[in-house]
């Protein structure tokens, strides 16, 4: 019976095996130690990336706010659509070139003196805390170039790109111009002017397009009216502060297109429109749309401000033709006779800024009962006096077939109404009669 060990203290089987098992255990409380530390080293370095990842998140934060500072500091210091200031910002970045117009630097590039020191004394009254804080009385947000909401086809006006838009109102600026005609002409339209605009707002809305325009009077105003009483969207850009309706007879307008639709504008709360700040604000509503509709407009009207701006950017520019006597068409009608397309409904509209297969429909003038004639049966009734009677063989020589032939499409017309035998001759009925006056012919 076999023991412990074997000879002079030789170990067994037994004794290897418990030695392999001790081994075995200490491995692998050493490979668990080492397993432990390496996972706590890998859960420190996940930490550590963590408390970078959101360091760096905090700084782009901070980046991103002393950005929107500067521009809506910025929005009040310069004019809309200064093109010097758009270069500066272009080459020196918003937050220097603010930095710049506050305390004593040197003057920048390409502008004179006296202008530096306009801008600089603007700088020195502009509070863009104090803006945000009146914005957000009225439900206003300011939207910067970069963020989510901003229109990228604004970013086509180059240095005169808006620093920044005041926008009130909930649906997404960037989406609804990414659909949308501009309605524009006069403020004092006629009648038939303030018909079409609505009619042709009307129809863009039906069709899913959202109208864009100046919430002006005249065609403006009816623009607006039109897609709303449509229940479709619209959109007003001012010439001045979105907290500060105008016209103030369009207040009650204006309150209900921020309510249902967007108001926005470049110029900070409080401030006022200028003769000079209308023209400039044209070019947002030309770079926003797809394409520019003048309804009525004279020809030095700020209406065709907006189309050649339009043209300028490669949009489409229409218009709606209007009697030729009437100067409030002039305008309109110099435009189609350059690069203008005419126009006369929303369908139109949209075959020409609308998607690939959305067409007008074809047009065509009303369906006479005559029109679904055979082309022998309908030679055969033109060769018919107006009065009195003719024989077959005159018939026949008049629609340029043989007699016998004549005297069949007699009778088919006969059946049909259109003609009655007299005697030897026929003629026409009062029914054929009355077709032929309704029928102005091929002129």
């Amino acid at each position: 019976m076999s023991t412990g060990t074997s000879g002079a203290g030789t170990p067994t089987g037994r004794d290897r095996d418990n030695g392999d098992c001790d081994d075995r255990l200490a491995n692998r409380d050493n490979g668990d130690r080492d397993d432990r530390l390496a996972n706590r080293d890998n859960g420190d370095r996940d930490r550590d990336n963590r408390v970078g990842n959101r360091d760096r998140d905090d700084r782009d934060s901070d980046d991103r706010g002393r950005e929107l500072l500067a521009r809506v500091f910025l929005a009040r210091v310069a004019e809309p659509g200064d093109e010097a200031v758009g270069r500066w910002v272009r080459e020196y970045g918003v937050c220097e070139v603010a930095r710049r117009l506050v305390g004593d630097h040197a003057p920048l590039p390409r502008i004179s003196r006296s202008r530096w020191d306009g801008l600089r004394a603007r700088a020195e009254r502009a509070d863009a805390r104090r803006d945000l804080a009146l914005a957000g009385d009225v439900g206003a947000r300011f939207v910067a170039p970069g963020d989510v909401e901003w229109p990228g086809q604004l970013d086509d006006l180059g240095d005169a790109r808006p620093l920044g838009l005041w926008v009130r109102g909930r649906p997404s600026l960037r989406m609804w111009a990414l659909r949308s005609v501009a309605l524009v002409g006069a403020r004092a339209c006629t009648e038939y002017g303030a018909h079409m605009a609505a009619d042709l707002a009307a129809g863009l809305a039906e069709r899913g397009w959202v109208v864009v325009s100046g919430g002006a009077y005249g065609v403006d105003g009816a623009a607006h009216r039109g897609a709303l009483g449509a229940g479709g969207a619209t959109v007003a850009v001012l010439a001045c502060g979105v907290d500060r309706p105008y016209p103030r007879g369009h207040t009650a307008l204006i309150t209900r297109i921020a309510e249902q639709g967007l108001v926005i504008g470049e110029l900070p709360p409080g401030d006022h429109p200028t003769p000079s700040r209308f023209i400039v604000r044209n070019r947002v509503i030309a770079a926003l749309t797809r394409g520019t509709v003048v309804v009525e407009a004279a020809r030095r009207s700020g209406s065709l401000a907006t189309a050649r701006a339009a043209q300028r950017l490669g949009r489409h520019t229409m218009g709606v033709p209007g009697p030729v006597t009437s100067s409030l068409s002039a305008g309109v009608h110099e435009l189609l006779r350059s690069e203008g397309v005419l126009v006369t409904d929303a369908a139109e509209v949209v075959e020409l800024v609308g998607d690939m297969g959305e067409l007008a429909p074809v047009r065509h003038g009303p369906v006479l009962p005559r029109d679904l004639l055979e082309p022998a049966a309908r030679r055969v009734l033109a060769a018919l006096p107006g009065r009195g009677t003719a024989p077959p063989g005159e018939i026949a020589r008049g629609a340029q077939t043989t007699q016998d032939d004549a005297i069949a499409r007699l009778y088919e017309l006969r059946s049909l109404g259109y003609v009655e035998r007299h005697g030897d001759g026929w003629k026409l009925t009062r029914q054929a009669m009355i077709s032929v006056r309704a029928d102005p012919g091929p002129c």
